[in-house]
């Protein structure tokens, strides 16, 4: 299917919408939304930097149904904002059924096209108390990977065939043979037009407490595609699906930016063509990610013999980018980014001085980059737990247990961020305040 084809077919889907939802381009006032001009964000004509945390289950808490704990979600993001973390990465998508393993419970669409009232009545309840909280939100659309049901979903749906799931200790498929599976959705046009409808929806959406339609709320900052989309067999498909995605959302919506979520560059064998991709007019601003322990850059096993290395590694994996995005005359963020606690180990009580370091590092990092002009925006550290403590350290999510920093699919305690980890805190609230100062400016 040709690019134009799929514009076309995407504009017929507006088109043929219920009256009440038709499109609207007219902007409303922007002077609360986040713009990006000359490589920096702004709001207004002031200067926007910041420090922010991914907090993927937001929208989980703030429901009045199952998984929802309203007075939680109040004290985390109370907890946040003392440390000035106010740009928060969010899930705003999940697809069921909800008997589905690995992934995160209730789903906001359990079928195709139905839609979970308490779960969207969530992310209402979550962007109001944001607001209040003068905190910005980058709500992601999908995922790649299994643990929020998202492409792999959308590709069985539009299949019938049975997802596989890379569980290879349990007789499973490999992680290649889930990554090309969900890198189907690329080049499915059903898929992408189930996908194409929920966006339409939550762009349209009318908060039930304020009144604010989602694509009128200054709240919001950013609508992000996916996490961590990669092309793999699909590569081509992939870079026509990030432009003429990206595009539908900007034609819809004229108030808010447009991000990918991607890792960045990685290696030719993941297919993610960052500089390619990149130059889409539909994207406002690039997104990176950095796991040194993921990667095999880091062993907490042998801190003190790799850590130098791969802190090097992720600096300049971090400046590649940076100067990508200077050509581009487009900001960057270091949007996801962690390490586990020290020597491996899942406990919330467990020493983080390795974890402190390598956030040190970084945010020190970003704030001079920003300090000296470049094309950085920003970051989002990976992830505020809070007060979620796994029932199980050490093992994957089970559905009725609190919700914590670690995805349903990751053993709990890798990478959470407690409420009771002092001295993280006291790292990112230097460089939340650091980057505020540069607001401005």
């Amino acid at each position: 299917m040709t690019p134009r084809l799929v514009l076309l077919l995407l504009l017929a889907s507006i088109v043929a919408a219920p009256a009440s939802a038709q499109t609207d381009t007219t902007a409303v006032d922007s002077v609360a939304f986040v713009r990006v001009q000359d490589g920096r964000f702004l709001i207004g004509d002031t200067s926007y930097y910041y420090t922010g945390i991914n907090f993927w289950f937001g929208m989980n808490l703030g429901s009045p149904g199952p998984g929802g704990h309203r007075e939680r979600l109040v004290q985390e993001l109370d907890r946040l904002a003392e440390l000035g973390l106010k740009n928060l990465r969010v899930m705003a998508a999940s697809e069921g059924p909800n008997t589905e393993p690995w992934r995160v419970k209730p789903a906001v669409q359990p079928e195709p096209r139905v839609y979970d009232d308490n779960l969207l009545e969530g992310l209402d309840f979550l962007l109001v108390e944001m607001a209040k909280r003068d905190m910005k939100a980058v709500l992601v659309l999908n995922n790649f990977f299994q643990w929020s049901g998202g492409m792999a979903q959308y590709v069985s749906w539009a299949t019938s065939t049975p997802i596989p799931y890379p569980v290879t200790e349990q007789g499973g498929a490999t992680w290649d043979e889930f990554q090309n599976y969900s890198a189907q959705f690329y080049a499915n046009y059903e898929a992408q037009r189930l996908f194409l409808d929920y966006i339409h929806m939550l762009v349209h959406r009318e908060n039930t407490i304020t009144g604010t339609l989602y694509r009128d709320d200054p709240t919001i900052m950013a609508w992000q595609l996916a996490n961590e989309p990669r092309g793999f067999r699909y590569s081509e498909n992939y870079v026509d699906w990030v432009d003429q995605a990206a595009g539908f959302i900007q034609l819809i919506d004229p108030n808010h930016l447009v991000s990918l979520g991607g890792e960045g560059k990685l290696g030719s064998y993941e297919g993610t063509q960052f500089e390619r991709v990149s130059q889409s007019p539909h994207l406002d601003y690039l997104t990176v990610h950095i796991w040194i322990q993921n990667w095999g850059w880091f062993n907490p096993d042998r801190a003190q013999q790799t850590f130098p290395m791969a802190t090097g590694r992720a600096m300049g994996y971090l400046a590649d980018h940076v100067s990508i995005g200077k050509a581009l005359g487009k900001p960057v963020v270091l949007e996801e980014f962690g390490v586990s606690r020290d020597g491996g180990a899942f406990e919330h009580d467990a020493p983080t001085e390795y974890r402190d370091r390598f956030y040190t590092i970084m945010l020190e990092a970003l704030y001079k980059l920003a300090l000296e002009g470049n094309a950085v925006g920003g970051s989002n550290v990976w992830s505020w737990s809070g007060q979620g403590y796994p029932v199980a350290p050490g093992v994957p999510w089970q559905e009725g247990e609190p919700f914590t920093g670690d995805p349903p699919h990751e053993v709990q305690g890798w990478y959470a961020i407690y409420d009771t980890d002092p001295s993280t805190h006291e790292v990112l609230s230097t460089y939340a305040r650091l980057m505020e100062a540069l607001s401005g400016e």
